[in-house]
């Protein structure tokens, strides 16, 4: 296929754009730039030199003719032999291949891949491209020269795609990919904590990369995409500006190439978009034409991301010394995109352009130069020239690299990724100068570093926040509001909950059982475990109280037994008065048991005392109840019950059938859900009670039947209301039960309103009034009797009663 079908002919200087040499590198710049579509009749090439200028292109242009002539004049690399080049204007995309096609033509021809390449006339003398630019121009042309496995090393390209070996095996670039751009922006964001932020990129793949992986790497951070939009050549910049104000991001991320960016910016100076931070990429971070415009401080804050400023030596004087008469030399015919037309720059505006990516087009020369140098087995002698270079074998050399050039090692990770290089961080003053305020490196280590004092913000002192929400006060959760994890709004965890803004900052955390807080805690404290010790002073009181109860209780028994023949003792019940003294004694063990540390042995013995025992009294009281009412009515009106009851013993079975019953019931109860310690979380927030619990089968169901022989007692005793005034059992017995039923509900209703450790004081309490009800109210007036009165205690004296009591009834 002929060259010719693809390219159009004119006159043009060949001395900036072609240099013969041993072996040939390509070179792709667009020195001159589409900024929009090209309308054309016909296809056909387009004329690059029509298009708008771009000095800073040109700038690197020229970098990589010094860097070929400073190897050219080398003696220790690549020693009698000599470079040439082939620099093409890569100004469009989609209609610059006919400068492909001559990079890769062997004789204006380009060769099928069947065709052998023994013949050396055949064989191409391009060992690799240097180029281009943009990651678009990349991914277009790539193809091409994959064709043969031509080394393409980009000194701009950053997509994180071409990263990828499989798609791109013969790719390398020495500048870093979008990835660690992203990298090194969300750094000084998160250094910042500006969590609410805008996003513009350009409609390439450029900016699309850089978005996509702005978005993934947010993810799992504070960050929050408050706007992104991508810009096009039809784009309303005027409504882009108003949609990021509605949302209220004061930082805008501008991943867009140089020309978009002086695009963008312009038309913030001319709207007016004043109090933001602008994130400028390394495309545009140093670009002198938007530094020096007097009117970029008003736009806010300029922070940038570019690569650091390298001199280059010699490279000023290459400029002075061949820009000024290089437009004077001989012409030749070449094609249209080696036309320059840029003969009224002056070789100060060249050396005064925008320094980025001068490093990466340098190394980049240098990669291939040494790259072929090793090809060829270059040593101090010379090289040697009988080796047949293919691109291949220069491409294997390349991934190779391992060299020093301006004080950096020079190499390619598995991805053909540089890992030589790091990123300044830059401020454009007021000076209209970049001037630089930190780093980023990225080998062997990451490193951060950044100098605020030395950046003026446009808040004069304070550094500008950007955020949706303002942050959540310590002990408050937040709420999401919408679909950004950003905006919020703030709860105040509730008692018993904390907040862990570190772990989880909308969530409130429940503390542990052990643990208590106010409302609005960040953290847990210990709660205050209680329970009545036995050194506690109303523990040893009440103990004290329990033991004289006890010895009264032993006096009284020595009183009946010594008096038992007397008629107030077998009045008062006679040998049944003994059974309920002894019951009494042992219903008092249970008070014993509600103080000191609570176990399972503890609430069993708290209870089971006193209801089994407890029992035997009411059920004694029930019957003697019971034969007061029979002596004085029933015997008269009932004469066969009477004797029936008298003759079995009634009182006996009656007291005995009580006993086991509530004994079945205790065992059973403990047996299948048996009391035990309970640790109280709920009354307090700040406390753990340690109590006991009272189960249903355990203490419920027997309480339940001692109170049904409670009610049985009152309803007997209440019936012999009307006996004797001087005789006074069931007087005695149902006052009795009255301040027993008191006594339960004066504690039933303190055990509704108070929870603290002092229940299980009043409990004793109870138990022990319960106790002293029968000894005081009962045994008490008859033992006054028996040592004050013993008048009243003779035969006479109660037949008297009776008989007085019986004329009353039969009158």
């Amino acid at each position: 296929i002929l060259l010719s079908l693809f390219t159009l002919i004119c006159d043009v200087s060949t001395s900036a754009f072609h240099l013969d040499g041993d072996y040939m590198i390509g070179g792709l710049f667009d020195v001159h730039s589409v900024t929009e579509a090209v309308s054309q009749d016909r296809p056909e090439a387009i004329d690059c030199s029509s298009q708008p200028f771009v000095i800073s292109n040109y700038r690197r242009f020229q970098l990589m003719r010094f860097s070929v002539e400073e190897i050219n004049n080398s003696t220790s690399l690549l020693p009698n032999v000599s470079l040439g080049y082939d620099i093409f204007d890569q100004c469009s995309v989609a209609q610059n291949f006919p400068g492909m096609f001559n990079l890769i033509s062997v004789n204006d021809t380009i060769q099928p891949w069947d065709e052998p390449h023994g013949d050396p006339t055949k064989v191409s003398k391009m060992i690799a491209v240097a180029g281009p630019f943009s990651s678009t121009e990349t991914r277009t042309i790539y193809p091409l020269l994959m064709m043969n496995f031509i080394p393409l090393v980009s000194y701009g390209a950053a997509s994180s795609s071409l990263s990828e070996k499989l798609k791109y095996p013969s790719f390398l670039r020495t500048v870093h990919s979008n990835k660690d751009m992203i990298e090194g922006i969300v750094t000084i964001l998160l250094h910042y904590n500006w969590r609410w932020v805008a996003f513009i990129n350009s409609n390439d793949d450029y900016g699309y990369d850089g978005r996509d992986l702005f978005v993934k790497r947010i993810k799992d951070t504070d960050i929050c995409l408050a706007y992104s939009k991508e810009l096009n050549h039809n784009t309303n910049i005027s409504q882009v500006f108003q949609q990021i104000e509605e949302q209220g991001a004061r930082v805008i991320i501008a991943y867009v190439p140089e020309r978009t960016a002086e695009t963008l910016i312009g038309s913030a100076i001319q709207l007016n978009v004043t109090k933001k931070v602008w994130i400028a990429v390394e495309a545009w971070s140093l670009n002198k034409n938007l530094l020096r415009d007097e009117r970029i401080q008003n736009i806010g804050t300029v922070l940038g991301v570019s690569q650091p400023v390298v001199n280059i030596p010699g490279f000023d004087e290459f400029i002075y010394s061949t820009v000024e008469h290089m437009y004077c030399e001989n012409q030749d015919q070449h094609s249209c995109n080696q036309v320059c037309n840029c003969s009224d720059v002056s070789p100060e505006q060249i050396a005064d352009a925008d320094p980025s990516y001068s490093f990466p087009v340098y190394s980049a020369i240098y990669a291939i130069a040494h790259a072929l140098h090793n090809t060829l087995q270059c040593g101090s002698g010379g090289c040697q020239r009988n080796v047949t270079v293919e691109p291949y074998m220069v491409l294997a050399e390349l991934k190779k690299s391992n060299f020093t050039l301006l004080d950096q090692v020079i190499q390619f990770d598995g991805n053909t990724d540089p890992t030589f290089g790091s990123y300044s961080i830059v401020f454009w003053n007021q000076s209209g100068e970049a001037e630089e305020v930190g780093y980023y490196t990225f080998y062997p280590s990451i490193i951060f570093s950044i100098n605020t004092t030395k950046i003026q913000w446009f808040t004069n002192g304070d550094i500008p926040t950007s955020l949706c929400s303002k942050e959540c006060r310590a002990g408050y959760s937040k709420k999401q509001d919408g679909i950004h994890t950003c905006c919020f709004n703030c709860l105040i965890c509730r008692n018993g909950t904390y907040i862990n803004t570190t772990d989880d900052p909308f969530n409130c955390v429940a503390c542990k059982e052990t643990e208590w807080s106010p409302a609005g805690s960040t953290s847990c404290n210990l709660r205050v475990v209680e329970f009545i010790p036995l050194t506690d002073i109303w523990a040893i009181l009440i103990m004290i109280v329990t033991w004289v109860f006890v010895g009264f209780t032993a006096a009284v028994f020595v009183l009946f037994a010594i008096n038992y023949n007397t008629p107030i003792v077998r009045s008062a019940g006679g040998l049944m008065c003994f059974l309920i003294l002894g019951c009494l004694v042992l219903c008092s063990t249970s008070v014993f048991f509600y103080f000191g540390a609570p176990s399972v042995s503890f609430c069993i013995m708290r209870f089971l005392p006193f209801l089994l025992f407890y029992t035997v009294c009411l059920a004694c009281f029930v019957v003697r109840s019971f034969q007061i009412v029979c002596v004085f009515k029933m015997a008269a009106k009932y004469p066969t019950l009477y004797s029936w009851w008298m003759k079995y013993h009634g009182q006996w079975l009656f007291i005995s059938a009580a006993f086991l019953t509530q004994a079945l019931l205790l065992t059973l109860g403990n047996s299948l859900s048996p009391s035990k310690p309970f640790n109280d979380t709920q009354s307090y927030h700040d406390k753990i009670i340690l109590t006991c619990d009272i189960n249903l089968p355990s203490c419920l169901i027997p309480g339940i039947f001692l109170f049904s022989l409670c009610s049985l007692c009152f309803i007997f005793s209440y019936m012999g209301k009307d006996l004797p005034k001087n005789y006074n059992e069931a007087k005695a017995i149902t006052f009795c039960l009255l301040l027993l039923i008191l006594t339960w509900i004066i504690f039933a209703t303190e055990s509704s309103l108070y929870r603290g450790k002092h229940l299980q004081t009043l409990n004793a309490l109870a138990v022990l009034s319960s106790l002293y009800c029968f000894l005081l109210w009962y045994f008490l007036p008859k033992c006054y009797i028996i040592i004050f009165e013993p008048n009243k205690n003779t035969q006479q004296h109660f037949q008297g009663l009776i008989q007085s009591y019986t004329k009353t009834i039969s009158q």
